[in-house]
């Protein structure tokens, strides 16, 4: 159990207790746990949040419920990042610490009678061997942490934080933090995409999907200079043909034909088959271009 590993070792550098008091709370109505939930985060994190809003956006009827799908996508068209956690009782707690209620998924009934619900974990007490929540139609439900783990083991141990852009869950991993900043990107303007990947690949440099959505996110955005740049970092560190394709298409953008072909041969060059037919289309185009 980690309840009892955490409550007999604490890790030196956890708080004993903490509590995100101001963390707005909204009433669930009935199957409206979703909606309030994530409005509770967004909230928090300083968007516009109201559960009559957000409800149609993410509620299902035909299931009575919101799946964890679109709670993410909810946050994200909010235009916040919203990342999952590691799924481990310290990470939620570390979240929490670190200022950042989580947004849980219990399931307070039985394996084979599930009971799905959301609730917003903002406060905790290891020695008191308590958690506490933004839950149902109680501002501050305290719940046994060895219950809570539980009933959210049921579920998955799923939980996400919700975040504005540029800043991210003290205990990202860099697997979700891609994932973030790819979904993110989907729905947000170019210039909000640019913070999020810009912060991502300062913590992971080696990352080649982080600094290819930068790229990507820069030449939406129209600077083609810093997108090329970008490309151009990437392709050398990696040998990949995908960024030197899409240097070829910006350096034609920008009117520079020979480097654009240098690096349509340089895409062909890397020798990855599954790039061989955008190799050959991005060399063909930075021929008929010269």
């Amino acid at each position: 159990m980690q309840t009892r590993a955490l409550r007999e070792q604490p890790p030196v550098d956890l708080a004993r207790s903490a509590e995100l008091a101001g963390t707005p709370f909204f009433a669930q109505t009935d199957y409206q746990c979703g909606p309030a939930a994530l409005a509770t985060v967004l909230a928090a994190a300083g968007f516009p949040a109201d559960p009559g809003e957000l409800g149609p956006q993410v509620f299902l009827p035909a299931r009575t419920g919101t799946l964890q799908i679109e709670m993410i996508a909810g946050a994200r068209r909010a235009g916040a990042v919203a990342t999952r956690v590691p799924a481990t009782l310290e990470a939620v707690l570390r979240e929490v610490q670190a200022g950042h209620p989580v947004v849980v998924l219990q399931n307070l009934g039985l394996s084979w009678i599930p009971a799905w619900h959301y609730a917003v974990l903002v406060g905790y007490d290891i020695a008191a061997g308590e958690v506490l929540l933004r839950s149902g139609t109680t501002r501050r439900e305290a719940m046994t942490m060895r219950t809570f783990e539980h009933t959210w083991k049921r579920s998955g141990s799923w939980a996400f934080v919700a975040l504005p852009p540029g800043q991210w869950p003290v205990t990202v991993q860099e697997a979700a933090a891609v994932e973030a900043g790819v979904g993110f990107e989907r729905v947000a303007p170019p210039s909000q995409a640019v913070a999020v990947y810009r912060s991502a690949l300062a913590r992971w440099p080696a990352n080649l999907s982080l600094a290819m959505g930068l790229g990507n996110s820069l030449h939406a955005s129209g600077d083609l200079r810093g997108a090329a740049e970008v490309f151009r970092a990437a392709a050398t560190q990696h040998r990949s043909a995908p960024a030197w394709i899409n240097l070829s298409g910006t350096l034609l953008e920008l009117g520079e034909k020979g480097a654009a072909l240098e690096a349509a041969r340089s895409a062909q060059a890397s020798g990855d088959a599954a790039w061989q037919v955008q190799s050959d289309a991005a060399l063909q185009e930075a021929l008929g271009q010269r």
